[in-house]
């Protein structure tokens, strides 16, 4: 949280923070949404059950905003979060919040990009769920991750883990861990530590224009 001053920031840490451990749940799906929260340290997945399958719907670092469903009157969580390592947060009520948001167009103007961003990704995840091929929806995450680091052709190399991959593609972990290496095994993709690394963009992209071929021949 960059956009305000140490003291605010520890002023807030001494009110308002809270600290959950590795695997906690932070809320659930369902609870009434009483608080907004903002991200200070280690990472949150955001999950989504439909039916009796939880599915991740984002995973969030710090400096991001969620939660934020409790800034309208009388509303329910409609994901869960749970806590992937040792986190700190921010747990405001709405009208702190408003009086932050107030005081601070910095942070206004992340709120807004956030949001833009979340919007962005509501749309990528729904494009996702039009593909019925696992490994397409895969590739075209992949392809996604390489535009948001500025590369559309060429080689690139994208931090993303099977969790967060995903978040992003709408599949379960062990769906994408099953596609990601048949991708290496054709040689789209390496796996190098924590990063996914494309040699080649525009084949990738070849690929994913012929997965989509096969699935209209397979009607």
């Amino acid at each position: 949280m960059s956009e305000i001053s140490s003291v605010e920031r520890d002023r807030l840490l001494e009110h308002f923070g809270r600290r959950y451990g590795n695997g906690e749940t932070i809320f659930r799906e369902g609870d009434a949404a009483r608080e907004v929260f903002m991200l200070q340290e280690g990472r949150v997945r955001v999950v989504k059950r439909v039916r009796s399958v939880e599915r991740s719907v984002q995973i969030l670092k710090p400096g991001d905003l969620f939660g934020e469903g409790a800034l309208l009157p009388g509303t329910q969580r409609g994901t869960s979060a749970v806590a992937l390592s040792d986190v700190v947060v921010l747990a405001l009520d709405p009208d702190t919040f408003n009086q932050l948001l107030q005081g601070s167009p910095a942070v206004a103007a992340r709120l807004v990009q956030q949001l833009v961003r979340r919007l962005r990704d509501a749309e990528d995840q729904f494009e996702n769920m039009l593909l019925r091929d696992a490994t397409s929806k895969v590739v075209n995450a992949l392809l996604k991750l390489a535009l948001e680091a500025g590369r559309n052709t060429g080689a690139a190399q994208v931090a993303v883990s099977p969790l967060e991959l995903s978040a992003r593609s709408g599949l379960d972990v062990d769906t994408v861990k099953r596609a990601v290496i048949q991708l290496r095994e054709g040689q789209y993709i390496r796996i190098i530590e924590e990063k996914v690394a494309i040699d080649d963009i525009d084949a990738l992209r070849r690929l994913f224009t012929l997965l989509g071929m096969q699935e209209q021949v397979r009607g």
